[in-house]
């Protein structure tokens, strides 16, 4: 039997986990949101980033920091994302397993 992931993403949670980790250091609402808008020609509301981005630290894949307050943000500081090792787990199973999809679509085809 296969194993089971034990945390369920959608499409969404993993574009997002996909943007915090090519963002590295420097991950955080407007980068990511600017990273995810490049990647798949949409517009993001800021509400659903964020609404995202507070589910998957509620499921222990992402964890934040406040950085220090900056003068070009008017004092406000910035809340810098990062993935977390389950996380990074999880979407290589999910990649895995849409290879194992596509190798089954090469072989059965689609139509």
């Amino acid at each position: 039997m296969p194993k089971k992931p034990s945390n369920y993403i959608g499409e969404f949670e993993e574009l997002v986990l996909l943007a915090i980790l090519s963002q590295g250091d420097n991950a955080y609402g407007v980068t990511i949101r600017q990273a995810l808008e490049e990647a798949t020609d949409r517009s993001i509301t800021v509400g659903s980033l964020y609404t995202t981005l507070s589910r998957l630290e509620g499921k222990g894949l992402v964890e934040s920091s406040v950085g220090e307050p900056t003068a070009e943000r008017g004092g406000r500081a910035k809340r810098h994302y990062k993935v977390k090792s389950s996380a990074q787990l999880l979407l290589e199973e999910v990649q895995a397993a849409r290879q194992r999809l596509m190798r089954l679509d090469a072989v059965g085809g689609l139509g």
